[in-house]
């Protein structure tokens, strides 16, 4: 590259982003678990909401997306002037990075958090600073002591992925409690509906200036093809975030979907009953074969192997069957496959797949 034309610092040190695989060759009917979908897909309403959308698209969408933040705050009992949406929650994370972070300042984020992360730090020139997590959980004390004067923003992903762990309420009270007001708290909340017990941060977003919520409509509600997202946090922050919102960033087709979407309560239920039945299945099963499992709070499953080489064994017999799950060297885990958890037929194929593979090993 000359010297004439060169990008704003910290964006040459960026990683280029590499999803899962969804092919396979010689197998037509492939079981695609690698990116954490919905096995149900999204709920009839959504699939209405968007044909219908359809006939309208000649129209540009509203700018404030009033009909969504709506729903979102009546569904959530939160102030829909609160809320902000996003191209996905990747994009809400993008904006509070930029607007409260930039060269000279830090960005905390953990050892195994969301793989975006360094993305959005380096896109605004701040320097990552990352943090070790204590038995694949958040450590509350690693993450508070790395706080220094350049600390402008931390990033949390929790529920973790590719982890699956949750920390404690507790603990999360401890560490929003042990943040100082004048840097920025963001609790990535993608798998909060498939948490038992935990509400992603709201009470904290609701009570503390200084703590911004995220969700997604990719995970429970099937709609990772439209990229939709939300944030909720106080007033001033919310206004500076859409400050530099793309004033038509979500489609008319997005929003339809996603209002329709969050609305459907007994959808979300049916999923969340699901997904807890065959993840308790699957855990069950991946430990009977000796492989190490955490507790999931979300809708897939970290199995931990012996080692890297028993790792690429089974996914190299998962494939022979199939089947694509995720490898997670990149997340810090040569030894681990995170596993989608799927429906009753196609956690049964992975688990079948995975018994052939030990009793042949």
């Amino acid at each position: 590259m000359t010297n004439a034309i060169r990008p704003q610092p910290g964006i040459e040190n960026i990683k280029l982003y590499k999803g899962g695989e969804s092919r396979l060759a010689g197998h037509d009917r492939v079981l695609k678990l690698s990116s954490n979908e919905n096995p149900l897909g999204p709920p009839p309403v959504a699939i209405d909401a968007i044909r219908s959308a359809a006939e309208s698209v000649h129209l540009y969408p509203s700018t404030d997306h009033a009909e969504l933040r709506t729903a979102i705050g009546e569904i959530n009992g939160l102030d829909p002037n609160r809320v902000i949406c996003g191209v996905g929650s990747d994009e809400v994370l993008q904006m509070v990075t930029q607007a409260y972070a930039g060269i000279g300042d830090e960005v905390i984020h953990t050892e195994h958090g969301f793989s975006l992360y360094p993305v959005l730090i380096h896109m605004t020139g701040a320097t990552p600073i990352c943090v070790a997590e204590k038995e694949r959980v958040v450590d509350v004390d690693a993450v508070l002591d790395a706080i220094s004067e350049r600390t402008r923003v931390i990033l949390i992903t929790n529920p973790g992925n590719p982890t699956g762990t949750i920390l404690p309420n507790p603990e999360l009270t401890r560490l929003v409690e042990g943040v100082p007001e004048n840097v920025v708290l963001v609790l990535d909340g993608a798998y909060t509906e498939y948490a038992e017990g935990f509400d992603g941060g709201m009470s904290h977003a609701r009570n503390r200036m200084n703590v911004l919520m995220t969700r997604t409509f990719s995970k429970i509600y099937g709609l990772g093809g439209l990229r939709i997202g939300w944030g909720y946090g106080c007033q001033e922050m919310i206004e500076t975030l859409t400050r530099i919102r793309q004033p038509f960033n979500l489609s008319t087709v997005q929003l339809s979907a996603a209002e329709a979407a969050v609305r459907d309560r007994e959808w979300v239920a049916a999923c969340s009953e699901l997904n807890a039945e065959q993840r308790a299945r699957l855990t069950g099963a991946i430990r009977q074969l000796g492989i190490s499992c955490d507790e999931s709070s979300t809708n897939f499953v970290l199995a931990r192997f012996t080692d890297a080489v028993e790792a690429a064994a089974a996914n190299a017999a998962l494939q022979e069957n199939g089947i694509i799950v995720r490898a997670v060297a990149g997340y810090g885990f040569p030894e681990g496959l995170r596993i989608t958890v799927g429906d009753a037929e196609q956690t049964g194929r992975v688990i079948a797949a995975l018994t052939r593979w030990r009793e042949t090993a």
